[in-house]
């Protein structure tokens, strides 16, 4: 199994860091970026620290109405239409803008799902995490490849999870013909490939000049991802309580929503990244990389205060991150670099 390097370089941040921290003393002024799911939860909180530095941002959205209200009153931010879930959309999206001749700083891909209950497929037959966190976000980041490529420093961004930890990309049966179906492993799969997808994006494209990287932000009530989670299982693992009021500790991984869109700014703006990439982050740092693949993942461990910080040896597998690409490129029909 080959991996990719993970060493924490000491970053000076930690859990109870916030997007204010990390953007402090950071210019993006000129810089444009591009923030999926960037009007709500971890999203939102990115596009404004981000326009705080003097980015211009822009949000597609599938309900540009409902985006439009969420960041009224933030300037710097712009609503585009478009849905992660339809192919067309997607390529509208990507045409408009590089038809704007703008550069493209960074692409954050926050958008996603979480625990759907029921096996749920889209339009094309693809299981609804692998088709939105996944598929949605390698279109759209294909699409945009010529905006990025032609951008100096330009980085891609991919919100994932320490939820990887739930399953690995069960190649032989993504969406769950074969196997019996689990809201967590639909999840977990789904952030592995994420993850993946930020090894082998970075891989290729650096010769170009674009960087990926790839980020747990933490568990964070509140931003409306958790709504199909039992409000049990929230209480269980110590996330809210028994009145349904947030149980915030950042040692224990339950973080405000500043804290946990930490991470994403962190990885689409610090300096301290130049010239690296491919790596998965935790608590605006790199993560070490655990000594195994991970067992009988609860959603209790997570949030226990003794699960440690470090990626699963399967999420950076090189080969696992090849394969995942090449499939990903025919499930969607889309090329990189032509």
């Amino acid at each position: 199994m080959t991996t990719t390097p993970q060493a924490p370089i000491g970053s000076g941040f930690g859990p109870a860091s916030t997007t204010a921290h990390v953007i402090k003393g950071i210019d993006l002024v000129g810089q444009v970026i591009i923030v999926t799911g960037g009007y709500s939860g971890l999203g939102l909180e990115s596009a404004r620290a981000f326009v705080s530095a003097g980015a211009r941002v822009i949000v597609p959205a599938r309900d540009v109405a409902r985006a439009k209200k969420a960041i009224e009153g933030i300037g710097g931010i712009e609503v585009e239409p478009m849905d992660l879930l339809d192919p067309a959309s997607i390529d509208a999206f990507a045409k408009h803008f590089l038809s704007s001749g703008l550069p493209l700083n960074a692409l954050v891909n926050s958008a996603g799902i979480m625990a759907v209950p029921d096996r749920t497929l889209d339009a094309r037959g693809y299981e609804l995490h692998f088709a939105t966190n996944h598929l949605g976000h390698f279109q759209l980041t294909s699409r945009l490849w010529p905006a990025l490529k032609r951008t100096e420093g330009a980085r891609v961004v991919s919100v994932s999870s320490m939820g990887h930890r739930f399953s690995p990309v069960v190649f032989d049966d993504i969406h769950f013909e074969n196997r019996p179906y689990s809201p967590w492993a639909g999840y977990g799969q789904s952030k592995t490939a994420n993850i993946l997808f930020a090894v082998e994006l970075d891989a290729r494209g650096k010769a170009d000049g674009v960087r990926a990287f790839s980020l747990h932000p933490g568990g964070i009530p509140g931003t409306g991802l958790e709504r199909n989670v039992p409000v049990q299982e929230l209480i269980d693992a110590g996330i809210i309580d028994e009145n349904g009021v947030p149980q915030l500790d950042p040692a224990k991984d339950i973080k405000s929503i500043p804290q946990g869109a930490a991470t994403q700014v962190w990885c689409a703006t610090s300096p301290r990244l130049a010239g690296l990439g491919g790596v998965f982050c935790v608590n605006s740092e790199i993560a070490p990389l655990m000594g195994s693949n991970p067992e009988n993942f609860s959603v209790a461990e997570s949030q226990s205060g003794k699960r440690d910080d470090g990626v699963a040896p399967y999420a950076v597998d090189r080969k696992a991150a090849t394969l995942l690409w090449e499939i990903s490129a025919q499930m969607t029909g889309t090329r990189f670099f032509d």
